[in-house]
């Protein structure tokens, strides 16, 4: 069993920057591919960024690309994402999950079997 916490949501102006944290438990971290997702009211859950086991290979939505960094600590379990430039469409619960199946590396909401409680970000324009 894989247990997620976030932490570092807040609310914020246009153009600053927040960085969230993830923490988890479980032994086998180091082997799991990490995801941050966001949902916005009335939309789905959508895809925000992903890194790979070891850190070496990552990806971003376009709609965040050269302005979140997703990274992980593996000797902390932990995963962060690092918000710059932050937009007020950013306004969304963002969640930390984990994808411990191993395989194909994905940023579809149904590879991932373990999600945390997310935590609220808000962009005030």
């Amino acid at each position: 069993q894989v247990q997620l916490v976030e932490s570092g949501g807040g609310l914020v102006q246009a153009g600053g920057s927040l960085r969230l944290s993830c923490a988890a438990s479980g032994r086998t971290f180091s082997t799991y591919t990490m995801g941050w997702f966001r949902q916005a009211p009335g939309k789905e859950r959508e895809f925000v960024a992903l890194v790979n086991w070891s850190g070496g290979i990552t990806s971003y939505a376009d709609s965040v690309k050269g302005r979140f960094t997703i990274s992980r600590n593996n000797t902390k379990n932990a995963v962060y994402l690092q918000m710059n430039s932050l937009r007020p469409e950013d306004t969304a619960v963002y969640y930390c999950a984990a994808d411990a199946q191993g395989g194909i590396i994905s940023g579809r909401v149904d590879a991932y079997e373990y999600w945390g409680q997310g935590t609220q970000v808000t962009v005030s324009s």
